[in-house]
């Protein structure tokens, strides 16, 4: 794996999602990296993460789903294009559709692993898959379409 994380390239006007923003203070930081051909990111979630005791909440499964794989969509089309991540002008996703399915109770208390692979790139949109697990338990499964954001926002 890379030692730097996917999200350490968006540009410094694009790094306050509270998801995976680097610069927002109060954020979940999103950190993916490559894998081989996956996506993964390690989140630990705290104590206030709760939905029921001992156990996470679920819009958390579904922002780490969502924002491991707008990441993942950035590096992968940084990939298709030859370029390095971080290269003018930046490659940044946000969010057209995002479907999770909860498949088991997910424990409080443990590092939870978020996998994402491309399923298609074509064009401005990039489809993904993504599992998250807790120890190896695969307990959500997402999909994420992902748009490439218009160069006027990227830039502004």
């Amino acid at each position: 794996m890379t030692d730097k994380a996917f999200q350490d390239y968006y540009p410094d006007q694009l790094s306050y999602c509270y998801g995976c923003g680097r610069l927002n203070e109060h954020g979940l930081h999103v950190q993916s990296r490559w894998d081989g051909e996956e996506a993964v990111c390690t989140f630990q979630p705290k104590s206030y993460h709760i939905a029921i005791p001992g156990y996470v909440y679920g819009g958390l499964i579904a922002s780490l789903i969502d924002c491991h794989c707008t990441g993942t969509a950035a590096a992968a089309s940084y990939r298709a294009e030859g370029r390095t991540m971080g290269t003018e002008p930046a490659l940044r996703f946000v969010t057209a559709s995002l479907h999770v399915d909860y498949l088991k109770p997910t424990p409080l208390g443990l590092p939870l692993e978020v996998r994402a692979t491309v399923k298609e790139l074509k064009g401005r949109k990039v489809i993904l898959s993504a599992t998250l697990s807790a120890q190896g338990t695969v307990c959500a499964r997402g999909e994420v379409v992902a748009v490439r954001m218009p160069e006027h926002l990227v830039t502004a």
